[in-house]
């Protein structure tokens, strides 16, 4: 499956638009990074992309992963191609570099991811893991552990797994029923079964370190009673060689819709030894620090779904003849003109590129105030990453399916046929709205948690910020009108949810939408203000200018629909959910 590198946007976003040279210039751990360096990165991380991981996402997903007897067979290619992944450093990239991470922003590091995620979900998945269990294992590992782990994990000699669900209990962790029982040498002997775990058996590495969460006896009921473990495939010695192989295993795969070269394990821990990571009871903490990495990757794999089929169906359209242009023969010597003369057609591509375009921006922003936080123990910059965190996760997922399946339209019949990709990427990206996370439950995050603690603040502090950037002002006013409209929706769902808990789960997927739309009318006003006079900028300036058209009017329905009370949400009785 062709697919090009986006380092020449990336390279616009970090260094006209965002300016993070001038960020990384105050930030001692990133001295020796220039521009020219970070394009150097874009470009290798680009090749790795399109000419490593692109061409096994069609065998990924036409082979599968093979289970048997508890070992599990990635596709062909993938051991390879993980292995160019790993050779390359890319698992440490923004590695803490005491253990041989590269020590990268996180800014840099979600370009490169969504290039990854674009080329081959279910490849990258082994990979995003693995960082994910990295930070988990920086932010609260001992220095034994850290010592023992790090390295491995960073090289990709080993994987990293994270292991939550149980067939009872999804979201709700504190029913789960795992159990961790203290042995005498400091060990747990972790017992229970774990399901939809991602990476949990393959054989791309030599060991696999799961972080699962458990529950110690005697401990707090609910979610304040669950701790979290170390539980490696194989026990690492002393030296750091592998040791015996521990009591766990894969008792199968699932089957799934999509990211089909992904081995997706139950896994069975029958007294497997674990180690405690962190302090006991305190496991959801250690887990989030893994689950707020998580959430931001996979919303960079969602806007790399997005960008993936509005390149197949660019291309596609392009080259596909068929009517004429209402105006006229465009193509007089052909026996029809390109399908880019038809409007419908035209609105579809490009909506998937505003807003392709537009995430990238957003999540960079994120990514930016990420490192701000990390490495300038900028506070505002921290609180405004984990505010904004469950919107790039849900909205650049719900638009990557939207743009997966506005793709498949624009080939037709086509679409929905294997040989042209779009019918893969819709599957792929279906799975982005429901794993770490349902979308629902970040919306509820966003509104329940976040918006209605502090009253809304931090959220209209941010939209006053960004109603003051210096941008053109052809797109001055209407931002101005949008931040204006999400500051009245959130003082209004504050007021109105002090006296109706119902209120804020009812408002907030649509909430959610209209946070995520006003964010990219700022980077689209900023992307089009700062955009060249070259063929690149005229599209950027075109693009937003749809994008303020015809795409953020839509808010106005959100805030009408978010003034609606909850009773038109809940006042159906429970006994009249059921067929007709």
């Amino acid at each position: 499956m062709d697919y090009q590198a986006q380092d020449k946007d990336a390279a616009f976003l970090l260094f006209d638009v965002f300016h993070a040279d001038e960020s990384w210039a105050q930030i001692e751990e990133f001295s020796d990074l220039t521009p020219d360096l970070a394009r150097a990165v874009l470009a290798e991380s680009g090749r790795v992309a399109s000419q490593v991981l692109a061409p096994l996402n069609e065998i990924g997903d036409t082979h599968g992963c093979e289970w048997n007897d508890g070992e599990v067979t990635t596709p062909p290619g993938f051991k390879e191609g993980f292995s160019e992944l790993t050779q390359g450093g890319w698992l440490g990239l923004s590695g803490n570099p005491a253990f041989g991470g590269q020590g990268m922003p996180k800014s840099l590091g979600c370009l490169v991811e969504e290039m990854f995620w674009a080329a081959n979900s279910s490849l990258y998945l082994y990979g995003t893991l693995t960082v994910g269990a990295c930070l988990c294992l920086d932010a609260h590992g001992s220095a034994e552990q850290k010592k023992t782990y790090l390295e491995k994990l960073y090289s990709g000699e080993w994987t990293g797994a994270m292991a939550l669900t149980e067939a009872h209990s999804g979201t709700d962790l504190g029913i789960m029923r795992t159990k961790a029982e203290p042995q005498a040498d400091g060990s747990y002997s972790i017992t229970g079964t774990k399901i939809f775990i991602t990476g949990g058996e393959h054989d791309l590495a030599d060991n696999i370190v799961h972080l699962t969460l458990a529950r110690i006896p005697d401990g707090p009921a609910g979610s304040k009673g669950i701790s979290l473990f170390i539980v490696p495939k194989y026990l690492p010695n002393a030296d750091g060689s592998l040791g015996e192989r521990n009591t766990m295993g894969s008792g199968s795969l699932e089957h799934k819709m999509g990211i089909r070269g992904s081995a997706t394990s139950v896994i069975n821990y029958d007294g497997a030894k674990g180690f405690l990571l962190g302090e006991e009871h305190q496991g959801l903490a250690g887990m989030f620090t893994m689950m707020n990495y998580e959430r931001l990757s996979v919303g960079l794999q969602g806007l790399g779904s997005a960008d993936l089929a509005y390149q197949l169906s660019a291309r596609y359209a392009r080259d596909r003849i068929q009517g004429r242009s209402v105006t006229g023969p465009q193509n007089p010597d052909a026996a029809a003109d390109s399908i880019l003369v038809h409007p419908d057609v035209r609105r579809m591509l490009l909506t998937q590129r505003a807003y392709a375009e537009g995430c990238r921006a957003f999540a960079l922003y994120v990514g930016m105030q990420l490192d701000e936080a990390k490495y300038n123990n900028n506070e505002r910059a921290g609180r405004i990453s984990e505010l904004l965190t469950p919107v790039v996760k849900a909205f650049l997922t719900d638009k990557g399916l939207d743009g997966a399946v506005m793709g498949q339209q624009v080939l037709g019949g086509h679409g929905f046929i294997k040989e042209w990709g779009l019918e893969q990427i819709v599957r792929d990206a279906r799975i982005g709205q429901i794993y770490e996370g349902a979308n629902g439950i970040q919306a509820l995050d966003l509104v329940g948690r976040k918006i209605m603690r502090d009253g809304g603040g931090l959220m209209l502090e941010l939209l006053e910020d960004m109603k003051a950037t210096d941008v053109d002002e052809a797109y001055k006013g209407e931002l101005i009108e949008a931040c204006d409209r999400l500051a009245r929706s959130t003082q209004s769902i504050v007021a109105r949810g002090k006296n109706d808990p119902h209120l804020p789960g009812a408002v907030s997927v649509d909430y959610l939408d209209m946070v995520g739309m006003t964010m990219c009318a700022w980077v689209w006003a900023l992307m089009a203000s700062r955009a060249p006079d070259d063929d690149f900028g005229v599209a950027k300036k075109a693009t937003a200018r749809y994008f303020f058209d015809r795409l953020l009017p839509k808010t106005l329905g959100l805030e009408r629909s978010i003034e609606a009370e909850a009773d038109a949400v809940m006042e159906m009785p429970q006994a009249l959910f059921s067929p007709a």
